[in-house]
């Protein structure tokens, strides 16, 4: 009797065990596919910083979010707090503002919805479910997922590891991986609050440009501005071509100054120093493109040209036989490169 009792005890604790035990991959998919169609929105503070074998940058980033598609990233950039920048979408369209500079650009775009976004809770959430090999392990504090990642114009960022805190479902740290397994963007959440109360005004453009929001500086007075010297840079990609012309130009307020290359395949970059664009809050330049990660900036991509500014220097690539990726990888590599 003893014997059968035991053995009673045994499966009863089996049982018991088996009811509370860890959460399977698909209850877990089920539980962020319910949190993500039942919140209101989110808003969310995480560090990003990035390791592509050039010099590493770092980013503060504040995120807001309300449904169904009102989105507004605040960038902030550790070493250029003049080139903080505002992913915003609202009624009107997507943006990328440079409030400083008092620049905006208006896109003719489906971001973020139409490529991977390591900071935004939907897009994570959307790549584990695109994922059905996704891999999936279970820690002491997170559930973490390895899926495939939807760049469309980088194909190097294969993949990427996604932390959910176990308690929330919300993400709490996200690395995207190169071909090799390292890990080159990581975004780390310090904050995540769900269904939080939102000003009316949160996502509108001309609040964003003026308001000095979360610390990023608001555009300068345009009579006290100091126009400083234009430092050249150049690209250390440059896709088997050569520079074969460097050509300056006299402008009202400094040069500006072309470069052309020749070889596997033309392009031109054109640098200039801007302090202040006096009409750009109330009439953004509007691009038929989408807005890039250049890992130092955000950047206006088009077919066959691709804009950005940094350091208070606008950048203008232009190509008609660069693909979009090489355009990237050009621009990318411009930085801090003074010396030909």
């Amino acid at each position: 009797m003893r014997k059968y009792f035991s053995f009673g005890i045994i499966v009863l604790m089996v049982l018991v065990l088996a009811a509370c035990g860890e959460k399977s991959k698909e209850d877990v998919i089920k539980k962020l596919e319910s949190n993500v169609e039942e919140m209101s929105g989110y808003k969310a503070n995480a560090s990003m910083s990035l390791n592509t074998g050039k010099e590493s940058q770092s980013y503060k980033i504040d995120i807001a979010h309300k449904k169904k598609e009102y989105y507004r990233v605040v960038l902030k950039n550790e070493k250029d707090e003049e080139g903080s920048q505002v992913i915003l979408r609202n009624d009107d369209g997507v943006f990328v503002l440079t409030p400083a500079l008092n620049k905006s650009f208006k896109f003719q775009s489906d971001w973020p919805n139409n490529s991977s976004q390591p900071y935004l809770y939907q897009s994570l959430v959307k790549d584990v479910l695109n994922d059905s090999e996704a891999g999936f392990e279970s820690t002491e504090n997170y559930y973490v997922f390895k899926t495939k990642t939807n760049y469309q114009n980088n194909n190097n960022l294969p993949y990427q590891e996604i932390y959910f805190d176990k308690k929330t479902f919300t993400p709490a740290l996200v690395k995207v991986l190169d071909k090799d397994s390292n890990s080159v963007v990581e975004v780390e959440f310090s904050n995540f609050e769900l269904n939080p109360e939102l000003a009316d005004d949160t996502f509108e453009m001309e609040k964003n440009m003026t308001s000095g929001l979360l610390g990023v500086p608001v555009m300068a007075d345009q009579e006290t501005v100091e126009t400083k010297d234009l430092t050249v840079l150049y690209p250390t990609e440059t896709i088997g071509s050569e520079l074969v012309e460097t050509k300056e130009v006299e402008m009202e307020n400094g040069k500006r100054v072309i470069l052309t290359y020749e070889g596997e395949k033309n392009f031109t970059i054109v640098q200039e120093r801007v302090d202040v664009y006096p009409t750009s809050a109330s009439s953004p330049k509007t691009v038929s493109g989408e807005p890039v990660s250049l890992d130092f900036t955000m950047g206006a991509l088009t077919d066959k040209s691709l804009e950005w500014t940094h350091n208070g220097v606008n950048y203008y690539l232009a190509s008609e036989e660069l693909t979009r990726e090489e355009m990237i990888d050009v621009a990318s590599s411009v930085a801090g490169q003074s010396e030909k």
